[in-house]
């Protein structure tokens, strides 16, 4: 028997612009549509980022909230999950969405180099961020862009701040953060084995590593990302058509592995949340 791999679609992100790839959804009614057409391709859990008017990140909660109530009509099981990524801005910006509940929410548990800027997550930006989803039920993803990033989800852990088990998403591939090398995600899962017993995994390959991530995830029995978000090409010279087209890559993958892909429902009880009636 095959075993579940939940597909996460990464619909929008805070860079992508429809000037680089028309298919890229900004608009709440656009996520919507597209989010639904990945969780009809094999997506069991969508990662969202709003925009402003003009195509900017937002924290604005009302966009949030119009994106929350688009999903929940359309693909009433799937697990919603909020970015709290964003620089410049304080945790009260950042967590702002938290408060309407969704299943999850990243937590990047430190600051990192990216290409050209540094993505800052101060200790104590942290804690406020972890504090807020635990006061309001929501599972923390954990992103890991640096190793140090997974000792800091144990201290979570054992203070209480985050419950166990962990979920963690290792992002591959970013200039200056951890590059993509199968060997250093072997490295990662063996030391998140041993920091985080019962914990479970997603890795995410950036730009061109994209697919080449999903095989390494698939074929080591974690979960696997896929979106707009990370990659706006399917292949070199071609972008993709849209979420759902990478998504059904990524489902269409699954069988090679022994792996299928996760109903919504399966993927809840993998990560420990509510089921929907």
């Amino acid at each position: 028997m095959s075993t579940p791999a939940i597909i996460t679609v990464a619909i929008t992100g805070s860079q992508p612009t429809k000037a680089q790839n028309p298919a890229v959804p900004i608009h709440p009614a656009e996520q919507v549509e597209s989010t639904h057409e990945a969780y009809e391709a094999g997506a069991s859990l969508v990662h969202i980022h709003v925009r402003d008017e003009e195509g900017r990140s937002s924290s604005d909660i009302e966009l949030f909230r119009e994106v929350q109530a688009g999903i929940l009509k359309h693909c009433p099981d799937m697990i919603i999950q909020f970015s709290t990524g964003g620089r410049g801005r304080a945790a009260q910006e950042r967590g702002a969405a938290i408060r309407l509940k969704p299943d999850m929410a990243s937590l990047a548990t430190g600051s990192v180099n990216f290409a050209t800027v540094i993505y800052e997550n101060p200790p104590q930006l942290v804690e406020d961020l972890a504090n807020d989803m635990l006061a309001h039920e929501v599972k923390p993803e954990v992103e890991i862009f640096d190793a140090a990033m997974l000792y800091n989800a144990r201290a979570l852990v054992e203070r209480g701040t985050m419950k166990a088990p962990a979920h963690v998403q290792f992002v591959l591939g970013i200039p200056n953060a951890l590059p993509a090398r199968e060997k250093l995600l072997d490295f990662l899962i063996e030391e998140l084995t041993e920091q985080l017993p019962g914990a479970t995994w997603t890795a995410a390959g950036v730009g061109r590593f994209q697919l080449e991530v999903n095989h390494w995830a698939l074929r080591r029995g974690g979960h696997a990302r896929t979106g707009l978000e990370d990659n706006i090409y399917f292949e070199k010279g071609r972008l993709a058509a849209s979420n759902a087209e990478l998504v059904k890559r990524v489902a269409d993958l699954c069988g090679k592995y022994g792996r299928h892909p996760a109903t919504p429902k399966e993927a809840r009880t993998l990560l420990g949340l509510r089921s929907v009636s």
